[in-house]
């Protein structure tokens, strides 16, 4: 096989976000994922905080690390209220949601 020379690509980030921006409907999605985002490190810092691993927390809710696993790091599988309840818990937190005003404007018709 022939020696090809390492050469690392150099990421301009501020470009690349700029030309993904102009894609429609990134902004909105973009917004949208940063909640979900917020809480998946909201659970991670309790649960360092609380000392515990994934399979500590499994165990004191009654469930397996994979379901903590997904839990904890995945949007695909948003928890139940009642499950963010019990990890709470397990965590010696509570749990509060809020509905915070968006900025001015119209409400979306959803």
């Amino acid at each position: 096989m022939a020696d090809i020379p390492y050469r690392p690509v150099i990421r301009d980030r501020l470009t690349e976000r700029s030309r993904v921006e102009q894609i429609p409907g990134y902004n909105q999605a973009r917004q949208e994922a940063a909640v979900e985002f917020r809480l998946i490190r909201q659970l991670l810092e309790a649960r360092r905080r609380a000392g515990l691993t994934q399979e500590d927390v499994a165990l004191r809710m009654g469930t397996t690390r994979s379901a903590i696993s997904r839990l904890e790091g995945s949007r695909k599988h948003l928890p139940a209220l009642t499950t963010l309840r019990r990890y709470a818990d397990v965590l010696g937190c509570d749990v509060e949601i809020s509905l915070v005003p968006r900025s001015p404007g119209p409400a979306s018709p959803t």
